[in-house]
């Protein structure tokens, strides 16, 4: 079967909406880029024809496409597939409980800026002077930002919106606005100050209102971040179920040199991390509390690399507001932060250089005892002042 006879068998499998139970997105990968750049230049080709074609996602990092079919076995004859799975769905990764309301620390003008407890707890504030002030691009894959907050206005650029194209990536949850805060909110008086206030985030909008996204919207965002050049990807999301196409994603970006900051969920389980934490090519973060203890709500074990504060923690919120949020989306924020101070000194290091340096110079909570994992919570100023050394550089 050639090309367009591959892709005329697509479009007959295809279906418009989600409308229909049996109808599943789901995710097809080629075998190499020469198969996956023919069959997007034939659905450009035929889409004038096919309009139907014109409802599939590219997913050029992992040289795979996206869409929703009855049924996905059909596809797997074809000798240049090499895998179809279901698109399924993850979630943002924070509590919905009594630490989500809206917090007392309301902001009058003329007053002071706020530092939060975590950026204090890091020791953040003692590297600012330390590092260069290089801009490090961060994208935050999330439920958007609100661009108009006044702590943000200094710390954003532009970004996607992966689920209506047309619009600008604007925060209709909240989840993502906190994140962006705790990462470089950079007040001047009366707001916040986050980890790393001259970093520059992208919004990357791949969450719908209730914190849902596919996984073929988070592989888009990833792909759209490697393309842009992006430094760290903030990943304060998880699921359950292992994805191949996921896991092909992260690797990728990962041997761009793209580093890659996941959240390890927040279901209390000590031998259990969400996906894409669980893989090797990102830093697996765990929540702590101001007594540095590991949250009682934050999933913990041998596959945690680092943890942070993210219990209540303050930050903005969408409509100028501060919000105090708990959950491992917090804590993974803190460490995207850090991660942008240490390569504001030395952009080049590599990933696995990067997790090197944030593990080996942290806080040590609790040695390796028997099974028991050692547990060490990130420490901005040895982190920044182990890059510094000329070791740091290899």
């Amino acid at each position: 079967m050639n090309t367009a006879q591959f892709v005329q068998l697509l479009h007959s499998e295809l279906k418009d909406t989600d409308g229909a139970a049996q109808y599943k997105r789901h995710i097809i990968r080629f075998k190499n880029r020469r198969d996956y750049a023919a069959c997007v230049k034939q659905i450009g080709k035929l889409k004038p024809r096919l309009p139907r074609l014109g409802s599939i996602r590219l997913l050029g990092i992992i040289n795979a496409i996206s869409c929703t079919l009855s049924s996905g076995s059909l596809l797997l004859r074809i000798p240049h597939v090499c895998s179809v799975e279901t698109d399924v769905k993850m979630k943002i990764h924070f509590l919905n409980t009594v630490s989500a309301l809206p917090s007392q620390k309301a902001k009058s003008p003329g007053e002071q800026f706020t530092i939060p407890w975590g950026v204090r707890h890091i020791k953040a504030p003692q590297v600012w002077r330390k590092t260069k002030n290089g801009q490090i691009h961060i994208g935050v894959i999330d439920t958007g930002v609100d661009y108009t907050h006044p702590d943000l206005r200094h710390s954003l650029s532009w970004g996607v919106n992966l689920l209506h194209h047309h619009l600008p990536p604007i925060d209709d949850n909240g989840h993502g606005t906190h994140i962006a805060g705790t990462i470089a909110a950079s007040s001047r008086i009366g707001g916040i100050v986050g980890v790393a206030p001259q970093a520059i985030i992208h919004p990357v909008k791949a969450f719908d209102q209730q914190g849902s996204a596919f996984v073929s919207d988070i592989i888009s965002g990833i792909d759209w971040c490697v393309r842009n050049n992006l430094h760290i990807i903030n990943m304060s999301f998880g699921m359950k179920t292992y994805s191949k196409a996921l896991k092909a994603a992260i690797h990728n970006a990962y041997r761009a040199g793209t580093v890659i900051v996941a959240s390890s969920g927040n279901e209390g389980k000590k031998a259990a991390v969400d996906y894409p934490a669980r893989f090797p090519e990102t830093i697996s973060v765990g929540a702590t509390t101001k007594g540095s203890q590991i949250a009682a709500f934050s999933n913990r074990g041998r596959y945690i690399d680092i943890y942070a504060p993210g219990d209540k923690i303050y930050s903005t919120w969408p409509g100028g507001r501060y919000y105090e949020l708990s959950g491992t989306s917090m804590a993974t924020s803190h460490v995207s932060g850090v991660i942008a101070l240490m390569l504001s000194s030395k952009p080049t290091l590599k990933p696995a250089r990067v997790k090197s340096i944030l593990k080996n110079h942290s806080t040590v909570l609790r040695k390796k005892s028997g099974r028991s994992a050692e547990i060490r919570e990130v420490h901005a100023l040895l982190a920044v002042n182990a890059v510094l050394k000329p070791k740091a550089s290899r």
